[in-house]
């Protein structure tokens, strides 16, 4: 791996992230012709074609057969469980808020870790963790109409819960797959899960919006597929920390990308929640993990 970070690795970085950041924007526009399943059908059925005719033209190989379970497993979690849930939150929640929340990410898989991989935390990291899980109460809490309990938040948690199993699961896979790889047949079998949406789809499709498909379709090429290209690029050429540690500005571009698109402002309390979950990310990532 690249001990300097050159020119290509920092597009790369900086492309996926406004892709990624873009995407809680664009969701919000294309649920208003598809329901939160049926959008992440679609999304992830362009995404996976994407990724098909990419994989043939640099003839990637097929899985092994007897990993085949847990990539099922994984795609469950990783996509279905997570784009599903974070589309029916953000039918209520905002853009921004939802970033918020989804930024609670790498608190709940190094949890995971603690619980299963028998990974240690310091002191100041179960502070970090306490900081972040206050600001995603927080920004729930503000996520609504007042200053009351959003019960919509609850499905973007379990987005990120879903996420962070995942991430822990799919570890032990690097050893015989790339990240580029792993996330292909990942999205490919959560693709599958979704064709539990198809019947619906199918009806909804011919009445949606312009804006509406044109957003799903911005979605499945470029922050599902065209993001994770450039992020496994990314994860190839220099080291893992030095690439996710970027991923704290997300929440802040997403914010930003829904205010130009959306004209769309979190609440004061949610902005608040929001910053307080990212401090607690930042404390636990940097002082918090045993060595």
């Amino acid at each position: 791996m690249e001990s300097k970070v050159s020119t290509r690795v920092v597009v790369a970085i900086v492309v996926s992230l406004i892709l990624w950041s873009s995407a809680f924007a664009a969701i919000r526009v294309g649920l208003k012709g598809f329901g939160p399943g049926q959008l992440a059908l679609l999304r992830f059925s362009i995404a996976s074609i994407a990724l098909l005719i990419y994989s043939l033209l640099t003839r990637q190989p097929l899985p092994r057969a007897r990993d085949l379970p847990m990539m099922l497993l994984l795609g469950f979690l990783g996509f279905f469980v997570y784009h599903v849930g974070l589309n029916a939150g953000e039918v209520v929640v905002p853009a921004g808020s939802a970033s918020f929340i989804i930024s609670s990410v790498p608190v709940f898989s190094t949890l995971m870790a603690v619980a299963f991989l028998k990974e240690r935390l310091t002191f100041l990291g179960w502070i970090g963790v306490l900081i972040s899980f206050c600001g995603v109460a927080l920004t729930s809490l503000g996520s609504g109409k007042g200053f009351r309990f959003e019960p919509a938040a609850l499905f973007i948690v379990c987005a990120a819960i879903g996420e962070s199993v995942y991430f822990v699961l799919q570890k032990p896979f690097y050893s015989r797959y790339s990240g580029l790889q792993l996330t292909t047949y990942t999205i490919w079998t959560g693709t599958l899960c979704m064709l539990v949406f198809l019947p619906e789809l199918i009806r909804q499709a011919p009445i949606a919006s312009p804006n509406a498909i044109l957003a799903v379709v911005y979605l499945g090429i470029f922050p599902a597929a065209t993001g994770y290209v450039l992020w496994a690029y990314a994860l190839s050429k220099v080291n893992v920390s030095r690439v996710t540690s970027s991923l704290n500005l997300q929440p802040v571009l997403s914010l930003a990308i829904a205010l130009l698109w959306l004209g769309e402002m979190p609440t004061a309390v949610a902005l608040a929640g929001g910053a307080i979950t990212i401090a607690g990310v930042v404390v636990l990532n940097t002082l918090g993990k045993r060595v």
